[in-house]
C-alpha cells in the first residue's frame, strides 16, 4: 500500500498522498504520543486499550481537548450486528469525533422512528438504491413528499421520478439553495449498518427498515486494511461510508462547496491506516 505523505495547513495536517488524499486533519501528534506511551487501561471497563476503548466509546491515553470535534448536518444512527467484533469496527471513530450527532445501536435494537420515516434514509446497496445526487433530485422534485403504497412500489415510483427529474428543465440550483433548503434537504437522519458482508441479511431484511429509501455509494473504493476477502472494493468500512455520504450530501443536497468540513471523521482512521501501511512495508508486504 502506498505511503501517505502530509503537509501543514493552518496548523492542521493535510494528507497529500494516496489513498487518503487531500484530507485536512487535526494534528496527529497526540496519537503519536499515545502510541509511544503504549496501551493503557480503559477507565470504564479496565480493558487494555490504545487511543480509545471500542467497547465504551471513550478515549484512552489521549486528552479530549486534542481530539477534533465534528458537527454533522444530519443525525447518524449506526446499527451494529451483534456478532460484529468491536475491536475491528470503525463505527467508534464516528462516535468519538461527532458525539452529539452519532448513536450506535446493537441489533435487534434499532432507532425509534415513531412512524416518522419521511426524513430518514438507509445507506445500503441494492437494486432500488439511489445515489446521493439522485436523492437530492428526488426530494427537489417531490418537495419531500412520498407517495402511498408498499415500500417496493414507493421505490419504483421514486426511481421513475428521478429519471423524470433528469429530463426536466426544473432543477434546484445553487442560486435557489437558501429558499429551497427545507424542501430539497429534508433528510434529518441517516442509517448505516455496521456488519460483515455475510451478516447483513439479518438486519437489512428487518421489517422496521423496509419503508426507508436506500442510498448507495457506488463510486467509492475502500482502503480498509481489514477488507473482507471476496467482497467488492466498493464495500466500505463504516467510517468511510459515513464520510463519503456526508461529503456527497454536502455538495449535492446542501448545494455547498466542500472544504473539508467532515475530513476529521477520518482522524483516527487515517492515522491507523498510516501505521498499518508502515508496518506492512517494514515487513516487506505490499
Amino acid at each position: 500500500m502506498a505511503h501517505t505523505t502530509s503537509s501543514q495547513q493552518d496548523g492542521r495536517t493535510v494528507d497529500s498522498g494516496p489513498p487518503l488524499q487531500g484530507l485536512v486533519l487535526a494534528p496527529h501528534a497526540p496519537l503519536e504520543s499515545a502510541q509511544l506511551a503504549g496501551r493503557m487501561k480503559c477507565p470504564s471497563c479496565s480493558g487494555s486499550r490504545m487511543f480509545y476503548c471500542y467497547t465504551c466509546c471513550c478515549l484512552v491515553g489521549v486528552n479530549p481537548e486534542h481530539v477534533p470535534t465534528v458537527k454533522l448536518p444530519v443525525k447518524i444512527d449506526i446499527i451494529k450486528h451483534p456478532n460484529e467484533t468491536d475491536g475491528k469496527s470503525t463505527a467508534v471513530h464516528a462516535k468519538l469525533v461527532a458525539p452529539d450527532d452519532v448513536s450506535i445501536y446493537t441489533y435487534p435494537c434499532i432507532p425509534e422512528f415513531d412512524g416518522q420515516t419521511q426524513n430518514v434514509v438507509l445507506v445500503f446497496p441494492g437494486p432500488d438504491a439511489m445515489t446521493v445526487e439522485e436523492l437530492q433530485s428526488y426530494f427537489c422534485k417531490t418537495e419531500g413528499k412520498r407517495g402511498a403504497g408498499s415500500p417496493a412500489e414507493e421505490r419504483r415510483v421514486k426511481k421513475l421520478k428521478v429519471e423524470e427529474q433528469r429530463e426536466s428543465s426544473h432543477t434546484c440550483t445553487p442560486e435557489h439553495a437558501d429558499e429551497s433548503h427545507k424542501h430539497t434537504c429534508p433528510v434529518q437522519r441517516v442509517i448505516f449498518i455496521d456488519s460483515t458482508w455475510n451478516q447483513t441479511t439479518r438486519i437489512i431484511t428487518d421489517e422496521r427498515l423496509q419503508a426507508l429509501p436506500q442510498v448507495e455509494l457506488k463510486s467509492r473504493k475502500t482502503c480498509f486494511w481489514r477488507h473482507q476477502r471476496g467482497s467488492p472494493d466498493t464495500y466500505l468500512a463504516t467510517i468511510e461510508a459515513i464520510y463519503y455520504f456526508l461529503k456527497d450530501f454536502h455538495v449535492h443536497c446542501l448545494l455547498r462547496e466542500y472544504r473539508g468540513e467532515y475530513d476529521n471523521l477520518l482522524f483516527f482512521y487515517s492515522f491507523l491506516h498510516k501505521l498499518i501501511s508502515k508496518a506492512k512495508r517494514d515487513a516487506g508486504k505490499s
